[in-house]
Formats: C-alpha cells, sequence, structure tokens
C-alpha cells in the first residue's frame, strides 16, 4: 500500500465520517416534523419515539466517499453493478422506513440486486479452497450458492440490529478485519471497506446507548449486503489461508444468531421469520446485562473468534477450523439459551 494509496484512503473515510456526522442532526429534526419515527413494542428495547431514517446519511456517506476517492480504472472492482445494487436496495429500504412493504416485495428487490452483482458483476464464490475436500466448484451450484450467501448474511444483519449501536458496532468490526487484509493483499475491495467504515462511525455518534436515531431497513439493508460482498470476495480471492472459515469467523455473531433463532422459531412451531424476543441480544438482556454490556459482549466474542480463527488458519486445515468456529459458535448460543431458561424458570418460582 503506497503513499497515494494511504491518502486516498484516509480522504474516502474522513469524507464518509464527516458527511454522515454533519447530516444526521438535520435527519433526526426532519423526522420528528414528519412523524417518521420508530414507536416501542413488547419486542423493542427502546422506549420512546426515535427516528429510523439514519440509514440515508449512511447511504450518502458510502455512495459519496466511494464514488469521489474509489480508483476503479483496474477493473478489479465490480463497482459499477455494486452503485446499481446499492440503489435499488436504498429504496427499497426507505419505502419500508416510511410506509412498510411486505416481506415478499423486499425479498424480490434484494434477489434482484443480489443478482446483478453475481450475474453481471461477476461477485461470486467459485472455490472453496479445499473446504470438506472441495475445491472448484461447479458453475450453477457456485451461483446458487453465492446468491443464498449474500441473501442470508444481509438479513442476518438486518434482523441483529435490533439495541443501540449493536449492529453498527458489528459492521464496523467486520468492514474493518475486511478491509484490512484486502489492502495487506493489495485488493481494491478495501476502498469499500474504508468507506463503509466511515460512514458507520459517523453514524455511531448518534446511534450509540442512547440512540437518538436508528438506520433502520435503509441502513441495515446497505450494511448487510456490502458486508456479504466482502465477505464473498475474501473467500473467492483467498486473501489468508482457510479464507472460507476465517470469512464466517469474522461475521460469526450475526450467523450463529441467524441460524439459533430460525431453528427455535421451527422447533416451536412458528414462522422462522416471524418477530419476537429470542435473539442473543434480547437474551444478554434479559440475563441483566445493560445495553453498553450486551454490544461490547457481542463484540469481545466476535473478536475471539477472528483472533482464533486467523491464529490457527496455517495450523489446521480449513475443514476443521470451520468445524471448531460453527460448533464452538453454536455451543455457545445454546448455552446462552440454557442460562435464560433456568433465569426465568428461578424468577417464576421466586
Amino acid at each position: 500500500m503506497d503513499r497515494t494509496e494511504i491518502l486516498q484512503s484516509a480522504l474516502a473515510f474522513t469524507w464518509a465520517f464527516v458527511l454522515v456526522l454533519f447530516a444526521i442532526p438535520s435527519i433526526i429534526y426532519l423526522a420528528h416534523v414528519k412523524n417518521l419515527l420508530d414507536k416501542p413494542n413488547k419486542r423493542t428495547v427502546h422506549v420512546s419515539l426515535t427516528p429510523r431514517l439514519g440509514g440515508l446519511a449512511i447511504f450518502a456517506g458510502f455512495m459519496s466517499a466511494l464514488t469521489i476517492f474509489g480508483d476503479f480504472s483496474d477493473g478489479d472492482l465490480a463497482v459499477q453493478h455494486i452503485l446499481a445494487s446499492t440503489i435499488i436496495l436504498f429504496f427499497i429500504g426507505l419505502k419500508d422506513d416510511i410506509q412498510p412493504v411486505s416481506a415478499f416485495k423486499k425479498f424480490f428487490v434484494q434477489i434482484l440486486a443480489v443478482c446483478i452483482v453475481v450475474f453481471v458483476g461477476g461477485v461470486r464464490i467459485s472455490n472453496f479452497h479445499g473446504l470438506f475436500g472441495l475445491w472448484q466448484l461447479d458453475e450453477g451450484f457456485s451461483y446458487v450458492f453465492t446468491i443464498f450467501v449474500i441473501i442470508g448474511l444481509t438479513n442476518a444483519i438486518n434482523l441483529i440490529d435490533g439495541l443501540d449501536g449493536l449492529a453498527a458496532s458489528l459492521v464496523t468490526l467486520i468492514a474493518s478485519v475486511f478491509g484490512f487484509y484486502f489492502f495487506q493483499g493489495g485488493y481494491a475491495y478495501g476502498i469499500l471497506s474504508v468507506c463503509l467504515v466511515g460512514s458507520i462511525i459517523g453514524f455511531l455518534r448518534y446511534n450509540f446507548y442512547k440512540a437518538t436515531i436508528f438506520m433502520g431497513d435503509t441502513g441495515s439493508l446497505l450494511l448487510g449486503f456490502i458486508c456479504s460482498i466482502l465477505a464473498v470476495e475474501f473467500v473467492e480471492l483467498k486473501v489468508v489461508p482457510g479464507s472460507p472459515a476465517v470469512a464466517v469467523a469474522v461475521v460469526i455473531v450475526p450467523i450463529v444468531d441467524t441460524l439459533r433463532v430460525f431453528i427455535m422459531r421451527t422447533l416451536a412451531g412458528t414462522s422462522p421469520f416471524k418477530p419476537d424476543r429470542k435473539h442473543i441480544h434480547h437474551r444478554l438482556i434479559d440475563l441483566g446485562l445493560s445495553q453498553i454490556a450486551t454490544v461490547l459482549t457481542l463484540l469481545s466474542i466476535n473478536i475471539t473468534f477472528i483472533v482464533v480463527a486467523i491464529t490457527l488458519s496455517e495450523r489446521i486445515s480449513v475443514s476443521w477450523l470451520m468445524l471448531v468456529i460453527v460448533v464452538s459458535a453454536l455451543g455457545l448460543s445454546f448455552l446462552l439459551e440454557l442460562l435464560h431458561k433456568m433465569k426465568m424458570r428461578k424468577k417464576k418460582h421466586a
């Protein structure tokens, strides 16, 4: 990474950060004037009416920084297709934040956005790099699997956005780790990470406890989508040894939370997509942790998995590393569920 790239990245980060930092107060004011506020309910943690249009500022900061300071002349980054897809997601997210959109319409638009980057932009996982003995993938399976990964991770980030600063903090960590390795390897995708991190940190100034604004679907869909693209390219380019397992470790908290909730809802005989208070952050709150402590706990867990994965990536096979990460994460999440049930049982009989 030469001086020009360092300066370019610093300018991109600063632009995104400052734009979001100064845009948010006006958006908060407008949201209150137009009554575009998120009302507390039995599932939410917040107790007061709060604007939910923070994604507007995140989108503006990210897009403007990327188009102004990104150098895409080498063609390594499918920027025009990523931009087109994020614009599509922005509008469906914004519409949903203003007036609820059906789950089918949101899913259809997500599929459309993903197909643009996968089929036209060429963003896909074509090789498992030895994971469970698999290397080069069949082309058809490669496309289907990549679509599944991007849709799944996009919605995992969206679903975990239920606590002040939680989704934004996790995405800051995820994008920072991916960005560090992309820059270290000289990959163009590093600039995506920088623009995203700058935007989110500017937003966190107003979103961390107590939040004065939420990112809404406008923000969470954008963050999840970009993170999923970074994860796909991290695996595809084999940025580090054992890249499939390391990528899973980087996004482990959103992934395991979504899997855990879907499994629990299915076992309970309800729709996997029905909102409830079964998310991991809800469980930690119920166990007595404050919002700040919950966010820091989940960040610490995610960091631990990343450190372990990177440390072991050159010492054990990618298959064993994946098993260690997934089994440990699922075990930890269900241990938390057991502790929650024990506390609720104790509380009931008190």
